[in-house]
């Protein structure tokens, strides 16, 4: 990822954390004068956001540091970190809601519609716009992507408290409101599983998921001089930093032939596949059967 990208990706974190504490103070004014758990609620969410935020942007910065003695690739990962301890925080405010929204139903108020309506779609209007701006950098970064969540989570918990507040104008249903709470806890729960899910692919090496392992393969035997591929590995290191290692059998070539076959091999893969760390391992016999080697020759795509 280029500098500039990274640079924007920041800026973009840094709006969205001064606006998000924006709209957990407005939420949460608004709740207290209001009466509403639904309203209250979401700006426990908010403010969670708030923090989530925080971290996104710490591990933006982090991600940005070069690699060191120890840290040979870098500290792209601090982005999947982060998107866990986010994807946490959302299951904590859950917990949060459902336990409040319990003890709502239990002992019902008739919180202010017109108040839930105001405050709602000012904090909504926030959201959709915050949504708008970081939409435009989340195909680049699961950090970025999780810090969209929650901004998305924070709109959807707005929609909410607005139908619950024209429901409670209407029609004066004090459970409205609690039983609003616990759709924006379901929302959460979702959106959250899907960030912890995506997070352990790239912890537990995946092949990232728009490549086709055995699409590339066949790409790779290709190029001219490449007999077979084995041992083949594709993984995520970092946001739209994919690495692959591989074995490549060759005929008995000279040194500067091999040069030759890495670098058609590594355009052909940065041009097709987006695999921007190359290592390969090119071998002129095959390795079958000799279990003295580290190989997976017998296991092939």
């Amino acid at each position: 990822m280029s500098a500039h990208a990274e640079h924007r990706q920041s800026g973009a974190l840094r709006l969205a954390l001064v606006l998000t504490a924006f709209v957990a103070l407005l939420e949460l004014g608004g709740g207290v004068a209001a009466h509403s758990l639904a309203l209250l609620a979401d700006s426990a969410h908010v403010f969670m956001d708030v923090l989530a935020l925080a971290v996104a942007l710490g591990a933006q910065w982090q991600a940005m540091r070069p690699a060191t003695r120890r840290q040979t690739f870098g500290f792209a990962r601090m982005e999947v970190l982060a998107a866990l301890a986010n994807a946490a925080l959302l299951l904590a405010v859950t917990a949060f809601i459902v336990i409040e929204a319990m003890h709502r139903f239990a002992s019902p108020a008739l919180p202010s519609g017109r108040l839930m309506i105001g405050v709602a779609l000012a904090g909504g209007s926030i959201n959709a716009f915050m949504g708008f701006m970081l939409s435009r950098e989340a195909t680049a970064s699961l950090n970025v992507r999780a810090a969209l969540y929650h901004v998305l989570s924070d709109a959807l918990g707005a929609v909410a408290v607005i139908i619950g507040g024209i429901v409670v104008l209407a029609r004066g249903i004090a459970w409205v409101d609690p039983a609003l709470s616990l759709f924006v806890a379901v929302l959460v729960v979702v959106g959250a599983a899907g960030i912890v899910r995506e997070a352990a692919e790239v912890l537990l090496e995946s092949t990232p998921a728009h490549i086709d392992l055995a699409e590339l393969r066949r790409a790779m035997l290709e190029t001219p001089s490449v007999l077979d591929v084995h041992d083949l590995h594709v993984w995520t290191i970092g946001a739209c930093n994919h690495a692959l290692s591989a074995h490549i059998l060759v005929p008995d070539e000279r040194v500067s032939a091999c040069t030759a076959i890495l670098k058609a091999l590594d355009a052909r893969l940065r041009r097709d596949f987006d695999v921007t760390h190359v290592t390969m391992q090119f071998e002129c016999e095959s390795c079958e059967n000799d279990e003295h080697i580290v190989c997976t020759q017998a296991n092939r795509v």
